[in-house]
């Protein structure tokens, strides 16, 4: 029996052995990436996708600017829910997406106003967060204003005291927020019209030697966990289903 234990130890402890660690960095972005243990829906299906292939996912929690900038210079693999830009793509190498997003411009309850448009936003103040994608256009249209604050926390605490006009952001991820931060939702309003609906996809910058293998065992896992119902499973658990 002894003998036994043994042998299945050294069977284990070779297994675990064998599977590669792959690093991942991004900010907290809750349902998505969060604290805790439950650390988020793309974190989870990142590493079940990455486990069928014998990868062991490490996760890190850090500035979303200063994770992009460890990503784009291969000091850290992955970050596991980005959205898609032209600049981006001189940079990052791109999974399939998993996921989309639908960003919507965010005001106090007692504003009526409705997005129609890049001319609908004339004269605003756009509070954004530092370093986020929202589009070559949106970035580059000269008749509003876009301070930049560090997150969306930042940018709900300045609408609050109205020193902007609006912020933005994926509903669902807007509300996560706004909750494990102990803001009331009922002071804030979503418009009904879209910025713009963006996937969502793991990356890895070009630079690193592992890029392309880590992407395309990405790809490969998330085939997988679609097909066994893990990859549903987790949207259940966070309620994205």
């Amino acid at each position: 029996m002894k003998t036994l234990l043994i042998t299945l130890t050294m069977l284990f402890t070779s297994a675990a052995a064998q599977a590669e660690i792959v690093t991942a960095a991004q900010d907290p972005w809750p349902p998505f990436v969060q604290e805790g243990d439950n650390p988020g829906i793309s974190v989870e299906i990142a590493q079940q996708a990455l486990k069928t292939q014998g990868y062991d996912l490490r996760m890190k929690l850090m500035p979303w600017s200063r994770a992009m900038n460890e990503v784009k210079n291969a000091n850290i693999d992955l970050i596991v829910s980005a959205w898609k830009t032209d600049e981006r793509t001189k940079f990052l190498r791109y999974s399939e997406p998993y996921a989309s997003n639908q960003i919507k411009f965010i005001t106090l309850a007692d504003n009526n106003f409705e997005y129609n448009g890049l001319a609908s936003l004339k004269g605003k103040s756009v509070g954004v967060a530092r370093g986020y994608g929202y589009g070559d256009e949106f970035n580059a249209d000269k008749s509003f204003k876009r301070p930049i604050a560090n997150d969306l926390i930042a940018n709900l605490r300045k609408l609050s005291s109205k020193r902007i006009d609006m912020t933005l952001e994926d509903e669902i991820v807007a509300k996560a927020t706004m909750a494990a931060n102990g803001l009331d939702t009922s002071k804030f309003r979503f418009t009904t019209n879209a910025l713009s609906t963006n996937d969502v996809y793991v990356v890895s910058g070009i630079s690193n030697s592992r890029s392309e293998k880590l992407i395309n065992a990405f790809n490969k896992g998330l085939t997988e966990i679609k097909a066994n119902g893990s990859y549903e499973a987790i949207l259940v658990k966070y309620g994205a289903k």
